[in-house]
């Protein structure tokens, strides 16, 4: 039997990659979206009906959507995934105020509240999951990514403080931290691509496919000992 996982942000690239791995994993999934329902209704056009518990949308750019976001979800979560996450590039003291309230909304205030909010459940049962989309970004830092590389860090911080808070009670908090995945996210042009697959080992973009690998085996009993980890997925890229 399979778990009860909640994805947020199900329908982007990542996000969608993701799902239709943990469908063929046999979990039952909870899926969040904003805007791209397309790709909502694809996965369920192609996962069987027990593997879809069911679907919500939420802006969770406003924390004032969360609680109702909640008030949503009808089934016990096992696992939580966070792949929800939008990217700004430009120089930092440019950035719009809405941008940067949007941005802490979506990549900071949203896990945390979320996170806190259904917590207490796996508390009591001793068991639970919780995984975090970073980004290599939130670890080295990016110019023009400033805010991006800020909210990725916070992120990675909550991720290695949780887990030391909630190891004892058998909670596992980990993070997956992508290098260059190819994806629409991605602000470069077509030389600067070229110019940093060079930088990358593996001569090649990571694939969305690539991370959903990894969070399927960090939700298998196999990576039952790894916690508090941000782990890298970048093809050796640092």
């Amino acid at each position: 039997m399979g778990k009860n996982i909640l994805i947020i942000g199900a329908s982007g690239a990542i996000g969608s990659a993701i799902t239709e791995q943990l469908i063929l994993d046999g979990h039952q999934l909870i899926l969040h979206y904003h805007q791209n329902r397309d790709a909502i209704d694809t996965i369920l056009e192609n996962a069987k009906a027990e593997s879809i518990l069911g679907f919500i949308k939420a802006d969770l750019s406003k924390m004032a959507n969360i609680s109702d976001f909640l008030e949503k979800i009808a089934y016990p979560v096992d696992a939580i995934i966070f792949a929800s996450g939008i990217a700004y590039y430009g120089l930092f003291q440019e950035t719009p105020d809405e941008v940067m309230e949007e941005m802490f909304s979506i990549h900071i205030g949203a896990p945390l509240l979320i996170t806190k909010a259904l917590l207490g459940d796996m508390l009591l049962r001793k068991n639970g999951k919780i995984i975090f989309i970073s980004s290599i970004w939130g670890e080295v830092g990016a110019s023009n990514e400033v805010l991006y590389s800020t909210v990725k860090g916070a992120q990675n911080s909550f991720v290695k403080a949780l887990a030391k808070e909630v190891g004892p009670s058998g909670i596992l908090v980990n993070a997956v931290s992508p290098g260059f995945i190819d994806t629409k996210m991605n602000p470069l042009s077509a030389d600067e691509k070229e110019a940093l697959l060079e930088e990358i080992p593996l001569n090649r973009p990571g694939l969305p496919k690539d991370v959903a690998n990894t969070v399927s085996f960090l939700l298998s009993d196999k990576s039952n000992y790894i916690h508090g980890e941000i782990i890298r997925v970048t093809g050796g890229w640092h």
